[in-house]
Order: structure tokens, then sequence, then C-alpha cells
């Protein structure tokens, strides 16, 4: 085995209402030709202690900026190792069997002292969780490529692989143009994001479910406390399997509330049998919004579902008031997935007794707006009326003259 010289390109690639980078890497080797290559996006949900019967879950993407020193290529083992941040780091181990190569096991490394990932955390220590991977049978001198997600559970760490590219054993310093496509991109619809999508059929879509029933959820530090958390909504799901639009609504007396708050941020986690959600709220000091969400659907038939954003901006309010929509609201998560909520109230911070405080209508609830566009539009119409009945005074006054 050699150690290997490495070029690191980075590329990012922007979709408003989806995670928003990918990491391009090329590892060459001490002939400077291209041993090893990589283009992906790994999302990460992370839960760790902090405190006696308490946790929390954090959500990060694998980022732009990674080195991959301890990286190394040979003929029959290859590993790609991508470190980042404060001590943490995600390697890959590639094998080759005859003709085709395959991830051996997946390593996450994440240090629990890094407060700026992991705030309030019990633990100082560096975690690693080790997991096998569904790539394998790839052919030699081809690229493995998979559109869909694949999710990958151990312990406490969920780890999210999507627009993937991969080639280890690189032949004469050349990235294939071929590629080995994994199974689910085969037997599915999944793209990757982009603004605009095309669809030359009509996906079938499953009949349309009634209202999804308002829930009452809230967060309490303790026994002794009130509310640090509240938030009343109905809530449903869409999401895509392969040909299908499928949808499923969350009901409230079958879901278990958990989450946590702390000062510049508090999570809300709803989990059932078939729906597990973290949403993830962030203040500035001034005021809050929806920052992360992280959903899971276990359909009863067919695969999980797992969907990520990170990068969010709405349900903003003035922190220690609540943010408030009646009516139906879309938010299309990924392009895979997207929530629908129906009277919404939620207030993630400085709840006083448990009850909401002055609410932010969304500008779909208020009907204030309508009251500037009314006037406009009377007295655009009176001007109308005055200019038509001057036009008509002006041409009767002028045939009078003429008779005259």
């Amino acid at each position: 085995m050699f150690r290997c010289a490495f070029l690191i390109l980075f590329l990012a690639l922007g979709n408003e209402l989806h995670l928003s980078h990918g990491t391009e890497v090329s590892v060459n080797n001490t002939e400077n030709k291209l041993c090893l290559y990589a283009n992906l996006m790994v999302n990460f949900s992370v839960t760790y202690e902090v405190g006696v019967n308490k946790n929390e879950t954090v959500l990060f993407v694998l980022p732009e900026n990674v080195t991959t020193e301890g990286s190394t290529c040979d003929n029959t083992t290859s590993t790609l190792k991508l470190s980042f941040g404060d001590g943490h780091s995600w390697t890959v181990e590639f094998a080759i069997k005859n003709k085709t190569y395959q991830v051996d096991t997946i390593v996450f490394s994440y240090n629990l002292n890094d407060s700026s990932v992991f705030p309030n955390s019990t633990s100082n220590e560096t975690m690693s969780v080790t997991g096998k991977s569904i790539i394998t049978n790839v052919s030699v001198d081809t690229y493995y490529s998979c559109k869909s997600e694949d999710v990958l559970t151990v312990e406490s760490v969920i780890q999210t692989l999507y627009d993937v590219a991969l080639q280890a054993f690189v032949i004469n310093g050349s990235k294939s143009d071929k590629d080995t496509v994994c199974s689910a991109d085969m037997t599915s619809t999944t793209v990757a994001p982009t603004t605009t999508v095309t669809t030359t059929a009509a996906p079938t879509s499953t009949p349309t479910l009634p209202t999804p029933t308002t829930g009452k959820y809230s967060i309490t530090p303790d026994v002794n406390s009130t509310a640090c958390l509240i938030a009343t909504f109905g809530l449903r799901i869409g999401y895509k399997q392969g040909d299908k639009e499928e949808t499923i609504n969350l009901v409230p007396n079958m879901t278990e509330v958990g989450g946590a708050c702390r000062a510049n941020s508090s999570d809300l986690k709803l989990t059932s049998d078939t729906i597990n959600i973290t949403f993830t709220f962030s203040n500035d000091g001034k005021k809050f919004h929806l920052h992360a969400l992280n959903v899971t659907v276990i359909p009863a038939t067919g695969a999980t579902v797992v969907a990520a954003n990170t990068n969010m901006s709405i349900w903003a309010a003035a922190v220690g008031s609540s943010y408030m929509c009646n009516k139906e609201q879309t938010l299309n998560v990924t392009d895979t997935l997207t929530l629908y909520t129906f009277e919404l109230r939620v207030q993630p911070f400085e709840v006083n007794k448990g009850e909401f405080a002055t609410a932010h209508e969304c500008s779909l609830d208020d009907t204030s707006i309508l009251i500037p566009i009314i006037v406009g539009a009377a007295l655009a119409g009176l001007i109308l009326i005055v200019v038509i009945a001057y036009v008509i005074g002006r041409r009767k006054t002028y045939v009078g003259y003429q008779t005259l």
C-alpha cells in the first residue's frame, strides 16, 4: 500500500428548497494520476446527551471545506477519508474482488467537544459509528451513480447519502464515462434536485385524505416547569414512491412528543409508527424562524423515505411572539417530499405560562393587505368614471357650439 498525494476540488450546487451544496473530491496517487473520485451529498442526524435523561438532535451536512489526509489507494483496497470541522471525519473503505468493487464500511467520527455543532453536550469524547453500505457489485472501470437516498442508521446516528458518484480503482488516471446505476434509480423516478422539473407523464396519486387532525404539542424542561415550546397544527406529508405520489397524515393521539429548548435554538420531535419529524428553530435574539427539518416516513409498503433541509428561513416572528397560519401551507422540503400544515401556530421561545403570545400572521391569513388593494381599486374606478363623465361633457359642449 502506498500513501497518496491529493487534489481536492469543491463544487457548490444551488437549490432553493433542498440542501444547497455538494462535495467533489479527486485523489491522486504518487504518480499524480487520479486513483479515487467522489462527488456526493451527505446529511447527518446525531442524537446526543445534554443532561440526565435529556437528549438533543442536531442536523448538519458534509461541508465543502474538507481535507483528504489519511486517504490511500492500493490495487485491492482504497480508503477515502474526508475530515472537516473540529475533529469530525467521514471514511469510506473500498475493496475489489474479481471484476467488481464495493464499499465495505462507512465510518463516521464526530467530536462531541465541538460546541458549535453539539451545544451543551455532557461528553467531550470523539465517537465513531461503523455501518455497512449497500454500494456493491460496481463494475471495474465504471463509477457508481445513485440519485436516490441511501439511509444508513447506526445507533444514534442517521446518515443520508444522495446524488452520489463514486469511483475507486480508477484505471489509467481517468474517471470513467460509464456508470453502474444503483437499483433504486432503476426502479424509481427520483431525479437530481432542480429548480424546474419536466415530466412526460402525470404520476398516479392516492385518494385524497381528510384534513389532518390538529394536534397540540409542548416541550417542558422538567415536571416542575411550564412549557418552553408550544405548537398546534395539523400535518400531512406528501412523498414520491416510484411513479406514485403518496400522502399520509400525522395522527396526534398516536404520536410521541420530544425535543429540547435552548437559548438560541429549540427542537420539536414528533414520533409515530409511520412518521418521525424534527423541527429545529433558531433565533438571533430578535426574531426566530424554522431553520431545519428532518423527516422520515415509514410506509406500510415500499422503502423508507428520508428527507432533510438545514437551510430554511420560514415561519419567522419576533422572539416572545408566536407565528400563526390557519390556511393550508405548502412546504417543499425536497423534490421528493412536501409538508402541508393546517391551523398552524407555534412559539418556540419565551413562552409565558404555557400560553401563546401575540401572533404574527402569515400572508395567507392577513386580510389587512386587501384593504389598500380594495381602496386603490375603488379610487381607480372613481377616477375612471370622472374622466368618462368629463369626456362626455366636453363632447356635448362641443356639439352645442357647432349647432349655434
